[in-house]
């Protein structure tokens, strides 16, 4: 318990740090941004007091250095104005822009919000504006911001999942040692039974009971082994997957009511499936209790099998009450029921086996409320060469 702990404060403070340190870039990303704009508007301020020196200068004026802070600026787009707005020169901007007038006006505009324009006068008591717009190099800087936030959010949502997918692991490995306990647990006075069942057949005891007797301790032994091999990657057989299925169908049809009139159709020759005949039999078990419960133990149930080119079918139909469609991919989902009692783990192991063991598919075929449900699991057939 304590080295779990540790290890969970230690997942927390991983956590935490990269979160912080992603916001600490964030933070001096930014900071960056506003010393790189107060950058540029110093640049433009030289360049508009440059302008204003060439547009006042006489034969005594020194004007190589304006000269070379105006020729320096290449990268830096800007437009300048007289005081009414009026377009008067441009430079650094793209020249598809310029050619056109009604482009170079939109452009204007758009800039027009980026920074505050400076005030160039002249010497006649006029003045002109100097509207500049962003460099390539601060608009990168712009979204950068954004896309380092995109960052954290995925980053958050990896983090997420890591540790959902990391608590159903240690859920997982909870759950198979419970298993592997109760499977173990059971052998003990099952191996008491089948010394009791044995002193059984040696008295005088009607044989139609000792044999029912039988095969409820079968039935013990094969639970018993379907829970030990919870958390096992289980051995697959190419079974008559008819025959399985006829065989748990049958065992079912003696231990419920009579008012559940079972019917069952497949063709009339084997159907090799890879498949685990104990996990097999619990499919089987689990959607046929299901169905049973769904009809509260009066109804019609009927297993049918269809065999395609490549690929067995089993479909499972009741007149009980129905599945919502929009529910339909939750009842696979561990915990779901609509049962007072129960836990929700029928659908979901069965799903497992099928899906993950067998490599077939299972999902709701087909359903109506007030009139049934229709499960069908799907598998390859094994090739016979």
């Amino acid at each position: 318990m304590q080295f779990s702990e540790r290890r969970n404060i230690t997942r927390w403070f991983i956590i935490i740090a990269s979160f912080f340190i992603v916001i600490l870039i964030l933070w001096n990303t930014y900071n960056f941004f506003q010393i790189f704009k107060t950058e540029e508007r110093a640049k433009m301020e030289f360049w508009a007091t440059a302008q204003k020196t060439l547009a006042n200068a006489n034969e005594n004026t020194d004007i190589e250095l304006p000269f070379q802070i105006i020729s320096n600026n290449t990268s830096i787009p800007m437009i300048v104005t007289d005081s009414n707005e009026k377009i008067i020169s441009h430079n650094n901007i793209a020249e598809t822009i310029t050619k056109d007038s009604i482009a170079l006006k939109n452009y204007f505009n758009s800039i027009k919000n980026d920074n505050q324009p400076i005030k160039m006068e002249l010497s006649n008591k006029n003045y002109q504006l100097v509207y500049y717009g962003n460099s390539p190099l601060l608009n990168k800087l712009k979204y950068y911001p954004v896309a380092l936030l995109l960052i954290i959010i995925l980053f958050g949502a990896v983090v997420y999942n890591f540790y959902k997918a990391t608590k159903m692991a240690t859920q997982n490995k909870l759950w198979a040692g419970m298993a592997k306990e109760t499977a173990h647990q059971i052998g003990t006075p099952l191996s008491s039974l089948i010394g009791w069942l044995e002193i059984l057949k040696l008295e005088n005891i009607e044989e139609s009971t000792v044999t029912e007797i039988e095969k409820d301790i079968n039935r013990l032994q094969t639970i018993t082994d379907r829970f030990s091999k919870i958390g096992s990657e289980p051995a697959l057989e190419n079974r008559n997957i008819i025959e399985d299925t006829k065989h748990t169908v049958d065992y079912l049809q003696s231990r419920v009511s009579k008012q559940v009139v079972f019917s069952f159709s497949a063709p009339d020759h084997p159907i090799l499936v890879a498949i685990n005949p104990a996990l097999h039999s619990w499919t089987i078990e689990n959607l046929v209790k299901n169905a049973i419960d769904a009809m509260k133990g009066k109804g019609h149930l009927d297993i049918n099998i269809a065999e395609l080119e490549n690929v067995v079918k089993i479909k499972i139909t009741d007149t009980g009450k129905g599945i919502p469609k929009n529910q339909f991919s939750k009842v696979f989902e561990p915990g779901f029921t609509t049962k007072k009692r129960g836990w929700g783990l029928g659908l979901s192991l069965t799903k497992r086996i099928v899906q993950e063991y067998h490599k077939g598919r299972i999902k709701v075929a087909h359903s109506e409320i007030g009139k049934g449900t229709t499960m069908q699991m799907s598998f390859k057939k094994v090739k016979i060469i």
